[in-house]
């Protein structure tokens, strides 16, 4: 059974610093895409960034020069380093690995680690 688990969240000053560590478990092979969504409150989960096995990478417009999406296809463990923050990047910040198989997307999705931003 594979299980995201994501730490590293909590409360910042705008302006500020934090990275998100995602580990798994469970997989016996490596994920085709990792990467992080949020949900802000009240709106839909959107895509932060998210990374291939190589060096293709895809970010939202907002976060694009603030966030980093750092991943080890060894370990299957997915980082999100976020630079600059402001407050409307308070969420729920989701992580988010994915697999290839038999013509569709299978999903897995760690429980969810809230990240607040004060002004």
């Amino acid at each position: 059974q594979v299980q995201l688990v994501e730490s590293g969240g909590g409360l910042v000053q705008a302006g500020g610093s934090l990275r998100l560590s995602c580990a798994t478990s469970g997989a016996t092979f490596t994920f085709d895409a990792m990467g992080w969504y949020r949900q802000i409150s009240g709106k839909q989960r959107e895509l932060v960034a998210l990374r291939g096995i190589g060096m293709s990478s895809n970010y939202a417009d907002s976060v694009k020069g603030r966030f980093t999406v750092i991943r080890d296809n060894a370990k299957n463990t997915v980082y999100l380093q976020m630079n600059s923050l402001t407050p409307e990047d308070t969420a729920v910040y989701y992580c988010n690995a994915r697999k290839y198989v038999n013509s569709a997307w299978q999903d897995y999705w760690g429980q969810g680690i809230q990240v607040s931003v004060s002004s």
